[in-house]
């Protein structure tokens, strides 16, 4: 039961790093020098599925972890 845990934990991490990095970069350099190009836009279709896909996971991930903390 706790190899099963690890390796369902192991993968997750793998997809939420791949999944993570997928996603944009919304802010650049020029925002650190108080650049006053920054557009607020809501996320969509690709952008919104990734944003989802690293919230479930993430709470994957979480739970996992704490599963094989109490297993």
């Amino acid at each position: 039961m706790n190899t099963i845990i690890t390796s369902a934990q192991i993968i997750s991490a793998i997809i939420l790093m791949a999944v993570i990095l997928l996603q944009n970069r919304g802010a650049s350099l020029g925002g650190i020098f108080g650049g006053s190009n920054a557009v607020f836009r809501t996320k969509r279709g690709v952008e919104k599925t990734l944003f989802t896909l690293s919230i479930v996971f993430s709470i994957m991930f979480l739970g996992l972890s704490l599963a094989n903390i109490i297993l």
